[in-house]
C-alpha cells in the first residue's frame, strides 16, 4: 500500500494519517481542538511519547498547551507504511514557536487504527534535531 492510499479525511469513512492529524492540531488556526481530535482519534486512544503514557485527555492537555506555544510550521513525512490496523511512518516536525525560535523533531512512530479509521494507539520516539535543551520535552510537554 502506498501512502497516497491511506492519506484520506476521516469524514469520507477512510483512514487518517499522521501528517492530516498534526496539521489539523497544530497547524490550522482556528480549527477547535475537540473537533481536530474527533477527525483523528478514537475516544479511547493512548499514547506513548519517548515512554511516557497519556490517554487521550492527557494527550489533549498537551496538545492545547502546544497551541500556545506554536506559530506554525510544518510536518514531513519520509517513511509510512499502512497493513490492515497497523501503521507506521518516520516523520520530521518542524514547528515555529511564538516567540521566533525553530524546533525540529525527528520522529518513529507505530500506530494502531480503530474500525473507524481513526488512530486508538501511538507509540513514538523522537530525537530533536534543531532547538534548545529546553525544548527536548516538546513531544510530551503539558
Amino acid at each position: 500500500m502506498n501512502s497516497t492510499d491511506i492519506r484520506t479525511d476521516i469524514r469520507t469513512g477512510a483512514r487518517t494519517d499522521i501528517r492530516a492529524a498534526l496539521t489539523d492540531l497544530l497547524l490550522t488556526p482556528g480549527l477547535d481542538l475537540d473537533e481536530a481530535a474527533e477527525r483523528h482519534f478514537a475516544p479511547d486512544y493512548r499514547q506513548r511519547t519517548d515512554g511516557s503514557w497519556a490517554d487521550r485527555t492527557e494527550f489533549l492537555a498537551h496538545i492545547a498547551h502546544l497551541r500556545t506555544v506554536v506559530a506554525g510550521g510544518s510536518v514531513e513525512v519520509h517513511d509510512e507504511l499502512a497493513d490492515g490496523d497497523r501503521y507506521a511512518d518516520r516523520h520530521t516536525m518542524e514547528v515555529v514557536k511564538k516567540d521566533g525560535s525553530t524546533v525540529r523533531m525527528e520522529v518513529y512512530l507505530f500506530a494502531e487504527f480503530a474500525p473507524d479509521g481513526r488512530f486508538r494507539r501511538i507509540e513514538e520516539t523522537t530525537l530533536m534535531l534543531e532547538g534548545s535543551d529546553g525544548d527536548r520535552n516538546l513531544g510530551s510537554a503539558r
